[in-house]
């Protein structure tokens, strides 16, 4: 029954700071915009192949 008074206190003050940060995420626009992120792992840019770069060939002898 002692647990109670410190587990009551706890858990309140718990509730407490998740509805404090809760409220300070959305008056700072934190869940503004929620999709682009998801979408943009689905839109990612793919990787192009890099060719390798092109050595300068020995110029052709004439005979």
């Amino acid at each position: 029954m002692e647990i109670l008074f410190v587990l009551i206190p706890l858990s309140l003050g718990l509730v407490t700071f998740a509805l404090w940060s809760f409220i300070w995420s959305v008056k700072n626009d934190q869940f503004d915009d929620l999709e682009r992120q998801g979408w943009s792992i689905l839109f990612e840019e793919e990787d192009k192949v890099k060719e390798p770069p092109k050595t300068p060939e020995a110029p052709d002898k004439l005979p």
